[in-house]
């Protein structure tokens, strides 16, 4: 049975102000990801259909927060905390420093984490 760690994942990416560590699983990609800062979430997916991640997630809380709007309420997940965010989500903060797990359809992932690197390099470029 495929298994992977953090330690252990193949892939592995520093975008400065993220570390992701990420395994694929017949279609799902699991991402173990680390925030050094808190993120402009909803400027990471503009350009996103609607603005927002029409990617589904499943995942756990390691360390720290996260906040996102999901439909017309947000939602806060605290360390301890699993989670399941439906497509049409947009992410509204964390806390630096905080840490996530969490498995999406890789299709779907592969999407919206081109729009994020998009906006990622624009918004480096820009503070250049």
């Amino acid at each position: 049975m495929p298994k992977a760690s953090k330690e252990s994942a193949s892939l592995r990416a520093d975008h400065g102000v993220v570390l992701e560590a990420t395994e694929e699983f017949d279609g799902y990609t699991l991402n173990f990801v680390e925030f050094h800062q808190d993120m402009p979430g909803e400027a990471m997916v503009k350009g996103a259909p609607n603005d927002q991640c029409q990617c589904p997630h499943w995942g756990y809380v390691i360390k720290g927060r996260f906040t996102y709007r999901v439909g017309d309420r947000e939602e806060v997940y605290e360390a301890g905390d699993a989670f399941y965010l439906p497509a049409g989500h947009v992410p509204l903060g964390n806390e630096p420093g905080s840490e996530l797990m969490q498995f999406s359809p890789t299709k779907e992932l592969k999407e919206i984490e081109a729009v994020i690197m998009r906006n990622l390099e624009a918004m480096q470029a820009a503070s250049r």
